[in-house]
């Protein structure tokens, strides 16, 4: 049985910073020798546990120029991301029982962390809901909008089958398609066929948002479902929705947190997703809410594109940005700024991924916990295209300077990840997650 040392480490997990000497054996936190209370100002050098991320497109099948579950789960491991639940609106979509299968052999074939594959719905399989196995299954993804992959739910009695059968949670995207279609035909009136991609929060509006959303929460609340609201991006809405119900909960997404209408001046496509970036205002509540109770967790969204197809306005550019590999320095670049506490850093991103989902073994530094941890020192440094580890190439965060670095990450008690180099050969380390009920 392997055994790795780690002495007189300074660790955070369950509200508290501790200095420690932690001891693993095989896949497993063997023993935490605790020392003492630390103070956040003062340390260089963190242990924190593996970031879960309940929102990523691996782009695998049909898809893989922008990226694979390999390319992207390594991005992922650089990061200190070590769990990711991965979307379903890939070619084909993961909406019958048979593309579950298959998504899940790719995941013990390809995948760098440990993974999950979440089952779509659509207007047709609702029926299939109760026949998912629940612990291996995070959920039911539901497109409440236009969506890739024919995956748009848009008839009444079919979203409300969904609500009744699903024994899972149901992770909705929520923008009503009618209002998006009206806006972007008034908007085409006025700039033609393409209008410019700082229109795109006006088409995909804080109406198309909050209609939406409305209805998913009206229907969670009368089917008593699990429903889980991702992407959240207006103040709006979290006025309306936060701790409504312990059955209803929100997600914050990296690109929603990070920038504002201002930055489409400078960066253009390159922030452009679905929901769209919005105002100063809805940024500033969001993060508000990482405070208040409001948010459930933080995610990323990460959705790899190849460059060229980001070409063009906002019809034609599409939707989605990389996040993953970057998204634990940008979160503790935001603690550093006096946005969020640290502790509250790994509440979101590792602790309440782990309870909303009701994760196996994961998203603590404890004993008897799978050593899933990443380790990150405070040596600042500039994002640069060439060390961007998903295939598409980019990060729409080159050129900012982080504080933060991450240093090593370990999956399952193996190090996997060391100063910039891969360190395992294979995927052997990866396993799939476990959800107990």
């Amino acid at each position: 049985m392997n055994k790795t040392e780690l002495n007189d480490i300074i660790y955070v997990s369950d509200g508290r910073i501790r200095r420690a000497d932690i001891t693993i054996e095989g896949e497993y936190i063997a023993r935490i020798n605790d020392k003492e209370e630390f103070q956040y100002p003062k340390v260089t050098t963190l242990l924190l546990p593996g970031i879960i991320d309940d929102h990523v497109h691996s782009r695998e099948p049909g898809m893989t120029r922008k990226g694979d579950l390999t390319s992207e789960t390594r991005a992922a491991a650089a990061g200190g991301v070590t769990s990711i639940l991965d979307m379903p609106n890939v070619v084909p979509a993961t909406t019958s029982l048979e593309t579950l299968t298959e998504r899940q052999k790719l995941g013990r074939q390809k995948a760098y962390v440990n993974y999950s594959f979440y089952f779509g719905a659509t207007n047709t399989n609702a029926h299939l809901l109760r026949e998912l196995n629940p612990e291996l299954v995070p959920g039911v993804k539901l497109f409440m909008g236009s969506s890739t992959g024919g995956m748009l739910v848009d008839h009444g009695e079919a979203l409300r089958a969904i609500f009744e059968q699903s024994p899972l949670l149901i992770m909705a995207h929520c923008e009503d398609t009618a209002i998006i279609n009206r806006n972007m035909q008034q908007m085409q009136q006025r700039y033609g066929d393409d209008p410019p991609v700082e229109l795109h929060p006006q088409i995909r509006s804080e109406e198309a948002c909050m209609a939406s959303s409305s209805l998913a929460v009206q229907l969670a609340e009368q089917t008593g479902a699990r429903l889980h609201l991702a992407h959240i991006t207006t103040a709006r809405e979290l006025r309306a929705f936060a701790n409504r119900s312990d059955r209803i909960t929100l997600e914050a997404c990296l690109p929603h947190l990070l920038f504002c209408d201002d930055d489409y001046v400078r960066l253009g496509t390159r922030i452009k997703c679905n929901p769209a970036v919005k105002t100063r205002a809805d940024r500033d509540a969001l993060r508000q809410g990482l405070t208040d109770g409001s948010i459930a967790l933080v995610a990323t969204d990460h959705a790899p594109h190849l460059l060229e197809e980001k070409q063009g306005g906002s019809r034609s550019a599409v939707s989605g940005m990389p996040m993953v590999q970057f998204s634990l320095v940008s979160m503790l670049q935001l603690a550093d700024e006096g946005v969020l506490p640290l502790e509250r850093v790994v509440e979101l991103m590792c602790h309440a991924p782990s309870r909303l989902f009701h994760i196996t073994d994961r998203g603590f530094i404890r004993e008897g916990m799978k050593a899933d941890l990443t380790l990150v020192s405070r040596t600042p440094w500039t994002l640069t295209s060439d060390i961007v580890v998903s295939r598409c190439g980019w990060s729409p965060l080159e050129g900012r300077t982080f504080d933060w670095r991450v240093e090593q990450t370990y999956c399952n008690g193996q190090l996997i990840y060391d100063k910039g180099q891969f360190s395992a050969a294979d995927n052997a380390h990866a396993q799939p997650l476990h959800f107990s009920l």
